[in-house]
């Protein structure tokens, strides 16, 4: 089996992904609750976690799956809780790129412990958003 090959499509393929979580993370800033950039987030670091394990890059599965797992509760949130969340988001993405970089580079993409460590907390219940007084358009009686 040509491994470098596989090497070159993996790494054509989650460069492209990365870059498209990257722009729904920006749309998630914009409104928390749009659930094509949720979705998007969520299948593209499934696919990276598919073709990172298929390749044996480990550290990249783990990270990714408990990306994936993270963006799993915000779909059932139907929203992303807080900025801190977005921001550790951010930081997961940060950790998959500079990994992508090292495989890249023919070096052994390390993990960071703290991030998958966070990634796998049970996040907080989201609040409830407030639900909108909707007007009656019956007539009120006298």
């Amino acid at each position: 089996m040509d491994m470098a090959k596989y090497r070159r499509i993996f790494l054509e393929e989650a460069t492209e992904h990365l870059a498209e979580i990257g722009t729904a993370l920006l749309a998630l800033e914009k409104e928390t609750a749009n659930p094509d950039a949720i979705d998007l987030i969520f299948r593209m670091a499934h696919s990276i976690k598919g073709m990172a394990a298929s390749l044996g890059y480990d550290a990249i599965t783990e990270v990714s799956h408990r990306l994936e797992d993270r963006m799993q509760s915000i779909r059932s949130a139907g929203r992303v809780a807080d900025p801190e969340e977005l921001a550790l988001l951010f930081r997961g993405v940060e950790c998959l790129e500079a990994m992508v970089r090292a495989v890249a580079n023919e070096q052994e993409p390390k993990p960071d412990p703290e991030l998958v460590r966070i990634l796998a907390e049970v996040p907080a219940p989201v609040p409830a958003q407030p639900k909108k007084k909707l007007l009656s358009l019956t007539p009120l009686l006298p």
